[in-house]
């Protein structure tokens, strides 16, 4: 194992025997040690839940790693948010190309985790397609790198784990879907095994030596149980009757494709394996279905993720009767008794982006279906209707190129981005064939004839790169009495919901600004968690007048002081009013000088009008042009039309 028995180590890391609870999430990562094919782990949890300290605990545990120098510990390679493509697949080595003109790879940080943990914190705000890249790799054990005319392949065997807070935005579900399992974890409410915690840390903080030691031998027995269970785990047999088992419950919990069967499978074998045993039981495959599927049932972005144990006994039953029935011979020729051999059949050998394309359909086509449930009473004020019919809003973009935070929405400049032409200032890494060309051209001037290609810093060419980000999404909703009929309300918070939901495929931040009343409410900060925003605005009151002019402001206050915060981040308002302000003296005509203060900022915005009935005033379309902005009326509320309007305010 990679406990160190010896040697001048400035502090030991906290001991994994020294953890107390946790049990799903020890239990996770130990099965994705015995078998690192599972996918790895997603740890979900609030802040100060010890995510971090269990996951560094592990690599410790690792068997010790055998290459051509001999033996050495397992890595904990740590990949920070910030990483670019080329950091964590590898990349030439411009070094050797220019110095001695030979092609050569330099390995990232998947090849250095191999055989060892990689682990991201706050996974959820890793770019997407890094996360695919990881996930490919956990799950194939391999990196395949095709780029700048190099070809290259290497194993990639690590133990992945990702840990995030979900109250900072949470992972869509597809890529929800590619971890092998997860996890929820948070802090025990029980008051003994807090005082617990606190008094184990605190004598780890007073000495680390002595405390590390006290549980050398807990550990070492955990590390000897994991080498043991890998050595096993070939061996193990999952019957016909324990694989119908699985695909029973997956098919009960109506998981989309197979990669929850497969990912049960194997958690089901090593968990056998993990206890020393050589065939895989019904208990083994409930404790996988536990850690594998809760987070695979979350289709919807709203969607509640995980399965209570009622659920997961009746399923169990329901596939217990199942198991019993004989396996047709017309679809299991081969009347198979023997472990699986999934790899011949993992739909992870696809590409990520097709996969990820292939999600993002299933997940649009269910959008429209999903249904909202009404929010609950409070008291004696009107509250919100049940949502009503929602649509897809794909197209909303902020106008111009940004350079913000990754993301799916606006055009911008960023280092995730494809190449779209090169640049004699720094860039975004280095343009490749731009540099040849522009060394090209001086090739007679240095007085070249033949051999290698003479380079000098000034053919260095930058590479100007194009891709997508996340913006702020600042709703204003009109919850007036004007705006409280239930037909209406249901109409616009539908929208709401709608854009929201695109809001969280796309990565954004979004705020909720709520007008009533004397006053606006700002009922939702800018966040990434965009579940807390449909939950806010479900709650949402209505009655009474329309401060309108307090809504803009409010919503103005909030942009600016999140560009100080983000300065990348560009904003969109979306104002949902009909436009009719009431409150004080002259309202109306200090909601216009209110939106005009936002359009000398230069805030994109769009104003839905959701004004109604046979008798209309026109006031929101006059809102929309104090703005700056775009206007489209909530009847012909759309994707084209809501991009077209937005477009427009460029």
């Amino acid at each position: 194992m990679a406990v160190q028995q010896g040697g001048s180590v400035p502090e030991p890391g906290y001991p994994f025997s020294a953890i107390v609870g946790q049990d799903q999430l020890r239990l996770s990562l130990i099965l994705c040690a015995v078998h690192p094919g599972i996918g790895g782990v997603l740890v979900r949890g609030e802040k100060g839940t010890a995510k971090s300290t269990v996951v560094r605990a592990l690599a410790t545990l690792l068997p010790a790693v055998e290459d051509e120098d001999g033996s050495r510990p397992a890595k904990l390679v740590e990949l920070p948010v910030g990483a670019t493509e080329d950091r964590v697949v590898g990349s030439i080595d411009l070094e050797k190309v220019l110095r001695d003109g030979e092609r050569a790879f330099q390995p990232g940080l998947l090849a250095a985790a191999h055989r060892g943990v990689l682990y991201v914190d706050e996974v959820n705000l890793l770019h997407d397609h890094l996360v695919d890249v990881l996930l490919d790799a956990a799950a194939m054990g391999r990196v395949h790198v095709e780029r700048d005319g190099v070809s290259h392949s290497h194993s990639a065997q690590f133990v992945l784990v990702g840990t995030m807070n979900p109250e900072e935005g949470e992972l869509r579900p597809q890529l929800l879907d590619r971890f092998g399992l997860a996890v929820e974890v948070t802090a025990s409410r029980d008051v003994d095994v807090r005082m617990n915690v606190v008094r184990r840390r605190m004598n780890y903080e007073r000495d680390p030596h002595a405390f590390a030691a006290a549980f050398r031998d807990d550990d070492i027995a955990v590390a000897e149980q994991i080498l043991s269970a890998r050595k096993i785990l070939d061996d193990v047999v999952l019957s016909d009757k324990e694989l119908r088992r699985i695909a029973a419950l997956c098919a009960s919990f109506d998981v989309d494709g197979m990669r929850a069967d497969l990912v049960v499978a194997r958690t089901a074998s090593a968990h056998a394996a993990w206890r020393g045993a050589n065939e895989v039981t019904e208990e083994d495959v409930r404790i996988a279905a536990e850690l594998a599927l809760p987070h695979r049932r979350r289709r919807d972005p709203f969607d509640e993720p995980g399965i209570d144990d009622k659920q997961l006994d009746d399923a169990m039953r329901d596939a217990a009767e199942q198991a019993e029935q004989q396996p047709d011979p017309d679809t299991d020729p081969d009347g198979g008794g023997g472990a699986p051999e999934p790899e011949a059949t993992d739909d992870t050998s696809q590409s990520p982006s097709s996969d990820t394309q292939s999600s993002d359909a299933q997940s649009s086509d269910a959008q429209d279906e999903s249904p909202q449930p009404p929010p609950a009473g409070t008291g004696n004020e009107k509250q919100a209707g049940t949502p009503g019919a929602q649509f897809r809003a794909r197209l909303l973009e902020v106008p111009g190129v940004g350079e913000g935070a990754p993301g799916r929405r606006s055009r911008s400049r960023s280092s995730h981005g494809r190449s779209v032409r090169p640049t004699v200032e720094a860039g975004k890494g280095l343009h490749l064939v731009g540099t040849l060309f522009a060394a090209a051209e001086q090739q007679v001037v240095r007085g070249r004839t033949s051999g290698r290609l003479k380079l000098e810093p000034a053919d260095l060419r930058g590479a100007i790169k194009e891709g997508r980000e996340g913006n702020l999404i600042v709703f204003v909703v009109d919850a007036s009495g004007s705006m409280a009929a239930r037909d209406r309300l249901s109409a616009v918070t539908g929208a709401v919901l709608s854009l929201l939901r695109d809001a969280y495929q796309r990565r954004d931040k979004v705020a909720v600004i709520t007008v009533r009343g004397k006053e606006a409410e700002t009922v939702l900060p800018p966040t990434s968690s965009v579940d807390v925003a449909v939950t806010r605005l479900r709650k949402m009151k209505t009655g009474g007048r329309s401060p309108l002019a307090q809504g803009f402001l409010q919503a103005r206050e909030l942009v600016l002081r999140e560009r100080v915060r983000d300065p990348l981040r560009r904003a969109l308002v979306v104002a949902l009013t009909d436009g009719r302000a009431t409150g004080g003296t002259d309202p109306v005509g200090r909601a216009r000088i209110a939106a005009g203060r936002i359009a000398s900022d230069k805030i994109a915005s769009v104003v839905v009008d959701c004004e109604s009935g046979m008798v209309r005033l026109g006031l929101a379309a006059d809102f929309a042009a104090c703005l700056g902005g775009g206007y489209v009326a909530l009847a012909d509320l759309s994707a084209e039309q809501v991009a077209a309007v937005v477009r427009a305010a460029a």
